[in-house]
């Protein structure tokens, strides 16, 4: 007798069972690594959110004018553990070696091992290239491209030890296509893109898997900025906002840290796919 054939929901989560994985997020504090952090713990991974943020929660405290509120870290915190799973909060620069190895070692003494780790920590501004500062560029670079390599440096042996290692990087819809004002992002995003392809074949002998993805308009801090420098005269940020939704979404609404994070969940158990750019982005790029 045939046993009947699973539902989609079975299906759903027998693909994104990660009970017993430990997952690593940088920049998962607020935002679109919240969301990858939450959806992580969701589908049943103990998480180590490393972030630049002050609080009582981290492992280390580091000031500055670009780190968010520290309620954001702990209400994260708060919300894995809430589900059931561990948490721990690291506070580092990943612009700098020696931080991002101690945040992989401070990860397995915590949990024992490592087996996904998500580079999402970002920065954007706004500026045409004519008027860009080589501070500016360089910080853009550092962070974005730099922190990539650097985290991902640290994490790969202990990676090859896990029995599914994996390397997920945040990139963006910018790592697709040009866009006017945002020269030093779209090129450190199109270098995501390009290191992340080189390392999967790297690491394939290793049965450790990289993949980018590259979220499209996610109602984040850096949309606001984007929205607040396309702002015509006439229109509010919010009216700003949804033009930009309009105009530039085939499926005619933003994409959510959620969205992002069932992308991530998804690539941490598809055993098949490496040296991928994804995007989720309703259809903003098809390429």
């Amino acid at each position: 007798m045939l046993k009947a054939s699973r539902t989609s929901r079975e299906w759903n989560e027998i693909m994104t069972n990660l009970f017993g994985r430990v997952a690593l997020v940088t920049g998962g504090a607020q935002g679109i690594g919240r969301g990858i952090a939450i959806s992580l713990a969701e589908a049943g991974a103990d998480i180590a959110i490393a972030d630049r943020i002050p609080s009582n929660a981290a492992a280390a405290i580091l000031d500055g004018p670009q780190s968010p509120p520290s309620t954001s870290l702990d209400e994260t915190i708060e919300h894995i553990r809430s589900l059931g799973r561990r948490a721990l909060a690291i506070s580092v620069d990943v612009t700098r070696k020696a931080d991002n190895r101690r945040m992989i070692e401070h990860a397995v003494q915590e949990f024992g091992n490592l087996d996904i780790l998500v580079c999402n920590a970002g920065v954007l501004s706004v500026s045409e290239v004519e008027s860009l500062s080589e501070a500016d560029w360089d910080h853009t670079f550092a962070v974005n491209i730099k922190g990539v390599f650097l985290a991902c440096q640290a994490a790969i042996p202990t990676l090859k030890r896990s029995k599914h290692g994996c390397i997920i990087n945040i990139a963006s819809v910018a790592s697709k296509n040009g866009y006017a004002g945002l020269a030093h992002y779209c090129a450190s995003k199109f270098a995501v893109v390009g290191f992340t392809n080189a390392l999967a074949k790297e690491l394939a002998p290793a049965s450790v898997r990289a993949n980018a993805i590259c979220p499209g308009i996610v109602r984040t801090q850096m949309w606001d900025l984007l929205a607040e420098a396309g702002r015509r005269s006439t229109e509010s940020r919010e009216d700003a906002w949804r033009r930009a939704v309009a105009k530039r979404i085939p499926l005619g609404r933003p994409q959510t840290p959620g969205d992002i994070g069932d992308c991530v969940c998804y690539l941490a158990t598809a055993e098949n796919i490496t040296g991928q750019a994804i995007n989720v982005d309703g259809g903003m790029e098809l390429h």
